[in-house]
């Protein structure tokens, strides 16, 4: 069985335990949900629930490979409701990666994330499932909000800073989120809207870098070129087989 973590408070906010349902019914019973799967030692996943609305199961996401995600765009409406949620090589395979019992709040939308690793334990027990709340509120005329989520087992000790600095970059700015633990959220950060169109032009998006807690040199960098009073959600994973973190964060547009 997987386990359900809270996110620890630092300079953070708490992620809440989640939520998960079927994409049918009433929208007054219902939820949002996207699944990302970044576990790294997992083939590509079938996502179902089982409750009392669907004894049998019912699928919700089909073939969610490694730093994969769906709904590609926007979420998908689940019932409010207590459910077991297992994520499956294949339909006819009894096996779960995960499996867990979730409830489900209508009204709320929620960033559900798989990471942690398969073949170290017994049917999942060390997968690890996180629901984190979404809150998609427009951010203020000319801004744009970004968000990092630390989901690779192998982010260094102590965790990582994050910098996101407008282009061209002169040199690094201050850290926008510090000391982000593996399994920790950052807070919302809302950032003067820079235009980005063209990563090899001047005044165009921002740049991303990621460094050990601590320490000004990046792990790796990224360029990040959003529209104007959006919100994005930024993952970081290991890379396939999970020996190291990507140098790449999974890019999510929360609000578009």
């Amino acid at each position: 069985m997987s386990r359900w973590l809270k996110v620890l408070p630092l300079t953070l906010v708490l992620a809440p335990l989640g939520i998960f349902a079927t994409s049918c019914g009433s929208s007054r019973n219902q939820a949002q949900i996207r699944f990302v799967h970044a576990i790294p030692d997992a083939k590509a996943l079938d996502v179902a629930v089982y409750g009392p609305q669907q004894i049998n199961g019912m699928q919700l996401f089909v073939d969610v490979g490694f730093r994969g995600f769906l709904p590609s765009a926007g979420y998908t409406n689940v019932f409010s409701d207590t459910d077991t949620i297992k994520g499956l090589v294949n339909p006819t395979d009894t096996t779960s990666v995960f499996s867990d019992t979730v409830s489900w709040s209508a009204g709320l939308q929620y960033t559900v994330i798989a990471t942690g690793f398969s073949a170290t334990g017994v049917n999942g027990s060390n997968v690890v499932l996180q629901s984190i709340l979404d809150e998609n509120s427009p951010p203020a005329s000319g801004n744009v909000e970004f968000r990092v989520i630390n989901a690779s087992p192998h982010s260094p000790p102590g965790g990582v800073d994050v910098y996101i600095d407008p282009i061209p970059v002169q040199a690094m700015g201050s850290a926008v989120i510090s000391g982000l633990a593996y399994q920790q959220v950052s807070k919302y950060v809302s950032l003067v809207f820079f235009p980005g169109n063209n990563p090899n032009g001047n005044n165009n998006g921002y740049e991303l870098y990621v460094t050990q807690s601590g320490s000004t040199t990046p792990i790796f960098s990224q360029y990040l070129g959003p529209a104007d009073n959006t919100i994005h959600t930024l993952v970081l994973t290991d890379i396939q087989g999970g020996n190291a973190m990507n140098p790449l964060a999974m890019e999510l547009t929360d609000l578009d």
